[in-house]
């Protein structure tokens, strides 16, 4: 689909690390002190980068090169997290341009939210941090389930009492796309979040990119929003 084909949402449900804001360099200052606890150099800003979204697990295997089923693994894991925990949002930032988006969107019938893999330990903090107010939270502890599993975004339209097809989900990883999909929500996929650099973009088979804030933002308001 192109921008001017899809249909204008009700809502707009954002994933949260790498699309509404940029975590990196919080995760990536705790990534390279986990590294500096082990007595190894620091990795670019980059690197890290591309893994956020995949997780608290992956960031310790590109820190230590330790699989999720090492012996070490879980204890690694937990000092990453314990020192992200005490910066969760020292230089995170909602993503320029979107702010102006967030506020048209802060009184209903417009509504916006987030669903989130992030454990709601870390979210509720940063979002106080910005002054963030979603009318819906969803994140990785709420619920049994997480994305790719369409459970959260359905639980998030329930809350809000719209349909699923109101709804456009907005995320930088293939599984954002895969509980979209699932969930029966317009796939949007971001360009500028933390995207591997030899990700397959096409098997992703969002309906539609933006490689943007800007893009996204300007589409939404060609489109009567």
């Amino acid at each position: 689909m192109t921008p001017q084909s899809l249909s204008s949402p009700q809502c707009l449900l954002f994933d949260l690390d790498g699309t509404l804001i940029d975590t990196a360099p919080d995760l990536a200052k705790a990534t390279n002190a986990l590294r500096q606890h082990h007595g190894l150099p620091p990795l670019s800003f980059e690197t890290i980068r591309a893994q956020v979204s995949n997780g608290g697990s992956a960031l310790v295997t590109l820190a230590l090169g330790l699989s999720h089923d090492h012996p070490d693994h879980a204890e690694a894991r937990r000092f990453l997290l314990a020192a992200y925990g005490k910066e969760v949002a020292v230089e995170s930032r909602v993503f320029s341009g979107l702010e102006r988006l967030l506020e048209r969107w802060a009184t209903p019938p417009r509504r916006w939210g987030i669903v989130t893999n992030k454990p709601r330990v870390y979210t509720e903090p940063l979002l106080d941090a910005l002054s963030l107010s979603p009318h819906v939270l969803l994140c990785a502890d709420d619920l049994p389930v997480k994305k790719p599993s369409p459970e959260p975004l359905w639980e998030a339209a329930r809350r809000l009492d719209i349909r699923p097809e109101q709804c456009w989900y907005i995320g930088d990883h293939v599984r954002d796309m895969q509980a979209a999909h699932a969930a029966g929500m317009t796939a949007i996929a971001v360009g500028y979040g933390y995207i591997d650099e030899g990700e397959n973009r096409e098997a992703w088979q969002a309906d539609c990119w933006f490689d943007s804030p800007s893009e996204l933002v300007n589409a939404l308001i060609a489109s009567g929003e």
